[in-house]
């Protein structure tokens, strides 16, 4: 199915676009910069290649009759052709080097540069996890001291460095918290998660075999305690809190919380996504935490995973660092090297350790990223990141809330992320119409719909990375489409309407999505 006819502008779109009517339109469906890429399908034949290669010698195959009895429907470009292409493509992708990311709880901060060329280096980019360990010493210190920051910074005294990513540290933090209490006899089976958590916490405590149950909000947005403590138990084994929570407010009563868990013979999990907010600021060990996961790409400026690359160490407690998984990295003071300790030991905290979360370590780019950024700011300046994450957002919520709902907003100020609802809004014009009309804007929309227990939510982060020019320039677009929204303006309905594809149909496109290519019929005759 071909896309070049797809997404064009309505007669009402092209009068917003060119108000001058007496201007041509293109036939190629391009405005200036702005092309209308086809898929590479369309753009090379499989009838053709885009290189000369010799006829293949006629020698008897070794394939044992599973050769290839019809082309590859595969298209044939030049190299200029398919370099075109792919650039043409990356410029209609949106980055965090293009502008402002204003994803709430996800902190998509600037990588410096410097990271990328530490991780680049020949020792950390060419490692392999089964290399001799005299051969690694550089990259077992940096792990090492990369552990050592993570336990400072959180006041706790073991960390696991082994899983991949935020929620996989989530798991480990379970994983770790199950064994204590099956150690102890006293196994349970309920994990209370509140509403203002973020939605990975449920689910992981579902997938470690525990029964989950919601602790409300109260009008404040942050956890009632009260509830809390009306539902603990003999029957619970711990509560999973996002602190700072997802409308944005650092729980107050976090220490009662721990406290009151605590006494009833619970643990306390912690769910580190948000720590860029109070890095340098405060330390999670002295609120009673047990086991917190922390996400190098959204605290220590390491990119998103997208699929890729990732890391989520995880520290514990006291109570929990004899639980936690194999590998780690320990230094010998006899030697003064570094090794990776594979099986239980009773030096250090390991002794009752659950096993394992993967084969090796987490992913070693990542750890070179984190200290390097790590080292260049300094204890001090990694409490600037946290005090100039938190400014940025207070200064987007006050700037916002005469022509946004702050549901929020009189509870005092926010911490990394300003919450807005879509209460006000005109003409059945949702949160949706307005992320669409941003993205006409300039800009990547916001988190959207969450936190749940906000209708029509816009979750805002502009983190410590943006000057105030930059944020002054976001409000004031997402100030404009908001003010259109309250006003009822018809076309965010159908916005965006500058983009390179028009608006899609959600609902469709999560349910049946076309993720293969149908060749049409000329390209199949043409490769007979």
């Amino acid at each position: 199915m071909s896309m070049l006819a797809e997404g064009r502008p309505t007669k009402q779109e092209e009068n917003l676009i060119m108000p001058d009517n007496n201007l041509p339109t293109t036939h190629t469906g391009n405005r200036a910069l702005i092309v209308d890429e086809p898929l590479i399908f369309e753009i090379g034949s499989p009838a053709r290649s885009g290189v000369d290669l010799p006829d293949a010698p006629d020698v008897e195959s070794r394939l044992g009759g599973l050769d290839r009895s019809e082309p590859i429907s595969v298209p044939g470009l030049s190299e200029a052709e398919a370099v075109r292409h792919y650039t043409r493509l990356s410029r209609q992708n949106y980055a965090i080097d293009v502008g402002l990311f204003p994803l709430g709880s996800c902190t998509m901060k600037h990588n410096p540069r410097l990271n990328e060329k530490m991780a680049r280096l020949k020792g950390f980019a060419d490692i392999h996890p089964l290399q001799p360990m005299e051969t690694v010493q550089g990259a077992l210190k940096t792990i090492y001291e990369l552990a050592d920051w993570l336990k400072k910074l959180t006041g706790m005294p073991a960390v696991a460095m082994s899983p991949k990513a935020g929620a996989h540290g989530e798991l480990c933090g379970i994983l770790a918290i199950r064994s204590a209490l099956e150690a102890r006899g006293d196994a349970r089976e309920v994990i209370l998660v509140p509403e203002s958590a973020h939605g990975t916490n449920p689910a992981t405590a579902a997938f470690a075999g525990y029964k989950v149950e919601d602790i409300p909000a109260n009008d404040a947005g942050r956890v009632d305690l009260d509830a809390l403590k009306a539902r603990l138990g003999p029957d619970v084994a711990g509560v999973m809190i996002t602190n700072p929570n997802t409308c944005g407010l650092f729980e107050p009563d976090m220490k009662a919380i721990s406290d009151a868990v605590h006494d009833a013979g619970g643990l306390v999990y912690c769910d580190g996504a948000n720590f860029n907010a109070i890095v340098g600021r405060v330390r999670p060990g002295d609120l009673g935490v047990d086991a917190m996961h922390i996400n190098l790409h959204k605290t220590f400026s390491t990119p998103h995973g997208g699929g890729g690359p990732g890391s989520g160490p995880v520290v514990f407690s006291e109570a929990l660092a004899p639980y936690a998984p194999l590998p780690f990295v320990e230094k010998r003071e006899e030697d003064n090297h570094f090794y990776i300790v594979e099986e239980e030991t009773a030096e250090d905290h390991h002794n009752s350790s659950f096993g394992r979360m993967v084969a090796f370590h987490g992913q070693m780019g990542m750890f070179t990223r984190a200290l390097t950024y790590m080292l260049s700011h300094g204890a001090d300046g990694l409490k600037q990141v946290a005090e100039d994450a938190v400014l940025n957002a207070n200064y987007v919520l006050r700037s916002l809330e005469d022509v946004l709902d702050a549901p929020f907003g009189k509870s005092g100020p926010c911490m990394h992320e300003a919450l807005f609802s879509d209460d006000g809004f005109a003409n059945d014009l949702t949160t949706l119409d307005l992320a669409k009309g941003l993205i006409d804007e300039g800009y990547h929309p916001m988190t959207m719909y969450f936190p749940l227990v906000v209708h029509g939510a816009m979750l805002v982060e502009p983190t410590e990375t943006e000057s105030k020019a930059a944020v002054d320039q976001f409000i004031g677009a997402l100030r404009s489409v908001a003010k259109r929204a309250k006003a009822g303006d018809e076309l965010l309905k159908s916005a965006p309407h500058f983009a390179p594809r028009r608006r899609l149909d959600e609902t469709l496109a999560a349910r049946k999505p076309i993720l293969t290519w149908s060749e049409p019929e000329e390209f199949a005759e043409a490769a007979e």
